[in-house]
């Protein structure tokens, strides 16, 4: 951060909610989402993050969490890194006392989050469109605090999975989570898939969908 300038970011929403994904998933949390993306995955559901928002301080920001009276706050977006200042906040709501995830595309650099922070980072399948842009060079910066999540739409993405889980040895660095894709791939496939394989994977649903549908602010 440039000498003499405070921190700010362009933030979509601020709100309470479950925490839909990822090992947390169930326990009541604070999101902070931030506004911007570069990717443009095939079944998005944040589109109106890509876009808008407001500009708001630090001080603005841990504020706003403050008064939602939760331990538990996850920055996502969009794509939180793609905005610098996103680094100064994550280590700030550390050093407040949250219990901080942070959910990235994984096409941005994460060596430089805070190693307080929980990394959730997609490894984006073929089915996203995006595949090209996972950044590879991340996965040797995960640890056991971290967590992998691959959203899947057919078999296809599925096989390509398991070739990258077991490649790269995923499974040995922290927990893989797979998804099924919403209104692409039946979720009962999935499971059977990963039963059938014996898949060292954690299989998810995104609850808050399954509780509010995609009703924004949830």
């Amino acid at each position: 951060m440039p000498s003499g300038r405070l921190p700010s970011l362009r933030v979509t929403e601020i709100f309470a909610s479950l925490q839909g994904e990822s090992t947390r998933a169930g326990i009541p949390t604070v999101f902070v989402r931030l506004t911007g993306c570069p990717l443009r995955c095939a079944w998005c559901d944040t589109e109106y993050a890509f876009r808008g928002g407001e500009n708001l301080d630090l001080e603005a920001i841990l504020d706003d969490v403050a008064g939602h009276t939760l331990h538990y706050v996850c920055v996502t977006g969009g794509e939180p890194l793609a905005q610098p200042d996103c680094h100064t906040l994550l280590t700030a709501l550390c050093d407040a006392g949250y219990s901080v995830s942070l959910e990235t595309s994984g096409a941005l650099d994460i060596s430089g989050v805070d190693p307080r922070v929980s990394r959730i980072v997609d490894l984006k399948a073929p089915g996203s469109g995006e595949a090209e842009r996972n950044r590879y060079e991340n996965i040797a910066y995960l640890t056991a605090h971290d967590e992998i999540k691959i959203v899947l739409a057919d078999e296809t993405d599925y096989q390509w999975a398991h070739q990258q889980i077991t490649s790269l040895n995923l499974t040995q660095r922290c927990p893989v989570l797979l998804s099924p894709a919403a209104e692409h791939l039946d979720p009962v496939r999935l499971a059977e898939w990963i039963v059938r394989d014996r898949l060292p994977v954690r299989f998810q649903l995104q609850l808050h969908k399954v509780l509010w549908h995609n009703a924004r602010g949830r």
